[in-house]
């Protein structure tokens, strides 16, 4: 893999995992502020909102993206602005009607979402339907945006110029989370408005920070603007291709990972209109509100971060692995397959046994002691499914590589089906946790049949993935050992179980014990020089192999 590659994708992968951080840390202040009926809210109306924003920007900006690498190399520079065009107006095009779809729809999906039945829903109806109808039709403008945004980032990557897309994004998740933070405080704080009045403001920032992205990718345009213009000038061919011929390139690549990007929020919009009903229904009302701010928002927000940045380092293999399947030189294919798996599971698999022993610390420290046994026992159950979400999408990722990315979508649909077939009978079982083992079922369904399909498409052995991850498993054991060992030697002196900051400075010495063991071992081992040894960032650190 060259340098250059590997540092695009690293300042991707950055990027994404400190917006991701950012996202994390302003849910903290933001709880605080609007409760678990404001938190509620906001995801009511951001899950359909992300479900058009992933249709609208998933596979078109990509397919740019690739397109432009693509007709770059061949020095058809003319050819790569006008796919560039074409993205532009399809985009414009599809945010319009998305818009307008989600805006005039406000009303019945509210209707959807609020379950109304006179007889039951007395202890639970906090949220009213002109509630979640006012926070989804704020949150729809910023559909006008973010689709030709999200092209723009496409055009600047398949230019292999990757800080655009770093820099704007951040600058995205910053502006937007000052203007949810500092509108919430005012109307709450200071003018003593409503939580649906500062919820309304908090999803309205999506297109605030839209605007702030626009900004930083037209400055970053006006100064590439002249490059580009010295590698039209430089073209010496020109390639005859119409409108139509460039349109059907750009949908062929698009059109299969359009709805795998947008597999976790099929799966909450299961949620959002069936878990409210399904609860209530089962008997479990007075906590429906608490229970799916913890899975929706605030734990998943928790969740995410190590899916983020096993996923994206994970993806560091995933141009040299097409190259290697295009070019049949099946031992390097096999090799980076085996790479970017490990990649994931060295991260996931310890993030997933840490954060489960340190679950009611974690949700105490950053949300508050409240209710905590219901609140951290949620939490401690939706855990796993950070390495299932891992696993998705690096397998998905790897069916594309192997040019086999039709069947990611028939995995996921398959996954879809058993969350929405089984998530209210579950959930009548056993409370707001039979939402996660549908999720957890559902996934691990698509994650089997994906690694099946890699298989059976390839002749692809697991043996040396399976090998190391016994490793894995087996230190990660040895940490969840220290993590329980060091809170019951803390909890003598350390009322952590009552205390916010004593729960801080718990998940602090938690975190440090359970990272220093592992990594200890895992360095000792060789097992991390293995796992990353071709990318030569630990060459360093080379001992006696693991055989």
């Amino acid at each position: 893999m060259s340098n250059k590659l590997l540092k695009g994708t690293l300042i991707l992968t950055g990027a994404a995992f400190l917006s991701k951080l950012i996202g994390m840390i302003y849910a903290i202040p933001f709880n605080a502020l609007v409760g678990p009926k404001g938190v509620v809210l906001y995801y009511y109306a951001y899950n359909p909102y992300t479900i058009l924003i992933g249709i609208s920007t998933i596979g078109i900006p990509s397919a740019v993206s690739k397109i432009v690498s693509k007709y770059n190399s061949l020095g058809y520079y003319d050819t790569s602005l006008k796919t560039f065009r074409i993205g532009l107006f399809i985009m414009g095009i599809s945010g319009v009607l998305a818009f307008l779809g989600l805006y005039f729809s406000a009303d019945w999906l509210a209707s959807k979402i609020i379950y109304n039945d006179s007889n039951i829903t007395e202890v639970t109806q906090t949220i009213k339907v002109d509630e979640v109808k006012q926070v989804i039709r704020m949150v729809s403008f910023a559909l006008l945006i973010i689709p030709t945004m999200a092209v723009a980032r496409g055009f600047f990557q398949g230019n292999e110029k990757m800080e655009p897309t770093a820099i704007s994004q951040v600058v995205e998740q910053i502006v937007r989370i000052a203007f949810v933070l500092l509108s919430a405080f005012l109307i709450i704080k200071v003018f003593e408005g409503t939580i649906a009045t500062a919820v309304n403001y908090a999803t309205f920032a999506a297109f605030i920070g839209a605007i702030a992205s626009c900004v930083v990718l037209f400055l970053f345009w006006k100064r590439n603007a002249p490059h580009f213009r010295q590698e039209l000038l430089r073209q010496n061919n020109t390639l005859t291709i119409s409108t139509k011929e460039l349109l059907l390139e750009i949908l062929s690549y698009a059109g299969p990972f359009i709805l795998v990007g947008i597999a976790i929020p099929l799966y909450q919009a299961v949620d959002t209109f069936t878990f409210n009903k399904a609860m209530i229904v089962g008997g479990f009302g007075s906590i429906a509100e608490l229970s799916l701010a913890v899975i929706s928002f605030n734990g998943h927000k928790l969740i995410i971060i190590p899916v983020t940045l096993a996923t994206g380092l994970s993806k560091t293999m995933i141009p040299a692995l097409t190259r290697s399947f295009t070019m049949k030189k099946t031992k390097m294919l096999f090799s980076e397959i085996n790479q970017a798996l490990q990649m994931v599971l060295i991260f996931s698999i310890p993030a997933v046994v840490g954060l489960s022993a340190l679950a009611f610390e974690a949700y105490g420290s950053l949300y508050g002691m409240d209710k905590l046994d219901i609140t951290g026992s949620i939490l401690t159950w939706y855990t796993p499914l950070a390495l299932g979400f891992a696993l998705f999408a690096v397998t998905s990722s790897i069916l594309q590589g192997i040019n086999e990315q039709r069947f990611a979508l028939i995995s996921l649909t398959v996954g879809f089906l058993i969350k929405l077939l089984l998530n209210s009978f579950l959930i009548h079982l056993f409370s707001a946790k039979g939402s996660i083992f549908a999720t957890f079922l559902a996934v691990s369904a698509v994650v089997g049949l994906n690694l099946w399909w890699i298989k059976r498409s390839i002749s692809f052995s697991y043996l040396q993935t399976i090998k190391r991850s016994i490793f894995m498993v087996i230190f990660s054991l040895i940490m969840l050992a220290g993590i329980l060992i060091t809170k019951h030697l803390c909890g003598m002196f350390l009322p952590y179980e009552e205390s916010r900051i004593a729960a801080t400075i718990m998940l602090i010495i938690g975190v440090l014990v359970g990272a220093t063991i592992y990594l200890y071992l895992a360095f000792k081992s060789t097992l991390m020089d293995h796992v990353f040894g071709n990318l030569n960032i630990l060459n360093r650190f080379k001992r006696k192999s693991i055989r």
